[in-house]
């Protein structure tokens, strides 16, 4: 019997032939019993690329690689996914999620609907490759850390429901971030004690932003995130007991408009204290309110605390707004700008002068409704060379 030789005179295997081309072709059965062809210009690794033409994986590597991943079970081809069906195929399988997360996994099928990448096969998808892609987000196109980190988070848990399927051996995308890219994210930074005593105070005695003075108070003074104050009916406030019940948050978007959603993470839903001056707060904030005629219900609440010129329910962005217009204002009358104070920077300074004053960890953590201790020591606590000598001193002995 003839053996199969190519050109060279070289002995071919099984599967193996030689085209008129000159491309040498390797037939195969995958794991569901199809039939598939590879192809590749070159027999084995040694033989030169022809001219002009891309260097591939030869023959008998393609072989070596199609044998492994049949003895293991791996789909060829990564099932022909593309990097954009597997992410919609992980999407798919996401149910019940917040309408904040969907709108987050629709971002990223849309950047991948527009950029090369998410055409591309996921079995050819290296390391290398899904590094380069993040490097490209954020010096050519311009996203910023946050985002990135945001879209990264989406593509890591659907390749590696890639891998829990057996369409590739490896998910590219397990690296650690900030080893790829910079992150220039903003840090919100707590402000100091003065700080704070000075921008309440122009609050206050400004005729136009008094009246969010009770408010932006009350920020300051618990700690609660934005949303979650936002979505205060006057109910939820405790004269009795002295306490704020947390177990929801206001939200609105563009398409769905206000709506209530559970509080960021069990651990947000809480009961804090009023101290007598948030109390004090509260009150005035209720008897001068002013809602419109038809009190608004947003999904079976109502009796909020706030409303806008036009009556509708302020949320956050009407807040992110009032701070930003008092910050300038406060900057055009004197010559030391105020640092950045948003609703969130009054979280930070709630929880850092909180830590200062020698507060239990575990209590700290309670109250701002962190699901995990290191949130709070990490994220929002601010201990400078000041904190650090007033404390030494403290403890000195003798």
């Amino acid at each position: 019997m003839n053996k199969r030789r190519d050109n060279r005179g070289r002995l071919l295997h099984n599967g193996e032939f030689q085209m008129a081309d000159g491309r040498y072709r390797y037939k195969y059965q995958d794991s569901f019993g199809r039939e598939r062809a590879v192809y590749s210009l070159r027999l084995v690794n040694n033989d030169p690329t022809p001219p002009g033409k891309k260097r591939t994986l030869s023959l008998r590597e393609m072989e070596h690689q199609i044998q492994a991943d049949l003895f293991d079970h791996i789909v060829s081809n990564g099932g022909n996914y593309t990097v954009l069906e597997l992410v919609e195929k992980y999407v798919s399988t996401k149910i019940a999620v917040r309408q904040t997360t969907s709108k987050g996994y629709g971002t990223v099928i849309n950047i991948l609907k527009k950029d090369p990448f998410g055409k591309k096969r996921i079995d050819k998808v290296r390391i290398s490759d899904a590094k380069c892609w993040l490097i490209k987000l954020q010096q050519k196109d311009g996203r910023g850390y946050s985002s990135i980190h945001s879209i990264r988070g989406v593509l890591r848990p659907a390749f590696q429901m890639a891998v829990d399927d057996d369409l590739i051996r490896k998910n590219p995308f397990g690296f650690q971030l900030v080893e790829v890219i910079v992150n220039d994210s903003v840090r919100r930074e707590a402000i100091s004690r003065e700080d704070e005593r000075k921008f309440l105070k122009f609050v206050k005695e400004d005729r136009h932003f008094g009246k969010y003075y009770e408010g932006i108070y009350i920020l300051f003074k618990t700690g609660m995130r934005i949303s979650e104050f936002c979505g205060l009916t006057i109910s939820d406030i405790n004269f009795e007991e002295h306490s704020i019940n947390i177990d929801h948050q206001l939200m609105k978007n563009g398409s769905k408009g206000y709506y209530i959603q559970k509080t960021k993470t069990e651990a947000g839903t809480r009961v804090i204290p009023m101290t007598p001056d948030v109390e004090e707060c509260f009150r005035k904030i209720i008897e001068n309110r002013k809602p419109p005629r038809k009190e608004p219900i947003i999904d079976g609440h109502m009796g909020f605390l706030y409303f806008d010129s036009r009556g509708s329910v302020m949320y956050s962005l009407h807040w992110e707004h009032y701070f930003k217009h008092i910050r300038t204002k406060y900057n055009s009358i004197y010559k030391v700008p105020m640092p950045l104070v948003t609703p969130h920077v009054c979280r930070h300074t709630y929880c850092s002068n909180m830590a200062k004053s020698g507060m239990n960890p575990k209590t700290l953590q309670y109250l701002m409704g962190h699901s995990e201790i290191g949130v709070t020591l990490n994220t929002y606590t601010h201990v400078n060379y000041e904190d650090a000598k007033a404390e030494v001193t403290r403890l000195k002995i003798g």
